[in-house]
């Protein structure tokens, strides 16, 4: 499995770009993550200061550097304004293993946006990283997470009791994952 990219891999599609997170969408980021209907079922808490976003962009990107992840900024063209985010972390190479995450600005919901952005990262995974299998952990009240993997042919694994601590409680987390063999992009 590959991911040392000495150059940010940007991906396109039909509506978006997806190309690396700039200290530039620092207002973008805390826009996001500043509104409690996006962090409602995220690990981090909400946003309330711009100093949180700056913080978090050079976490993605030092992330990036040091092949532990990769995340992208989602860009509607021909704009390139940041309306959400989405990507890889916890990379295990000696099982061809990578998870996803992801968010988007609610006033972008409902619109197919992550779908296609996700389709992008998931075939470069596939492609690209040489990936055999992508997981997703969300809250099983997250229909709308839950909703965006099965429209890009997740299957439902289960779900594990109190498997994170968030926000200072125990919180049970529904797993799915996308094998490349079962993927149809």
């Amino acid at each position: 499995m590959e991911n040392a990219f000495k150059v940010f891999p940007v991906l396109q599609t039909e509506r978006l770009m997806l190309r690396e997170i700039s200290p530039e969408d620092s207002q973008a980021i805390y826009e996001n993550f500043s509104d409690d209907r996006v962090t409602e079922y995220y690990d981090l808490e909400t946003f309330t200061d711009i100093s949180q976003a700056d913080a978090l962009i050079l976490k993605l990107n030092s992330g990036f550097k040091s092949h532990n992840q990769i995340r992208w900024a989602i860009t509607l063209k021909p704009t390139d304004t940041l309306i959400g985010t989405c990507g890889f972390h916890a990379i295990e190479k000696e099982h061809f293993k990578i998870e996803v995450g992801y968010e988007l600005n609610p006033a972008y919901w409902g619109k197919g946006i992550m779908n296609e952005a996700l389709n992008a990262i998931f075939t470069f995974a596939f492609d690209e990283m040489g990936v055999n299998r992508i997981e997703a952990f969300y809250d099983p009240g997250n229909d709308r997470s839950r909703n965006a993997l099965e429209k890009c042919g997740f299957v439902y694994e289960g779900t594990q009791r109190k498997r994170f601590f968030e926000k200072g409680k125990f919180v049970d987390a529904s797993l799915s994952s996308l094998l490349k063999d079962e993927y149809q992009n």
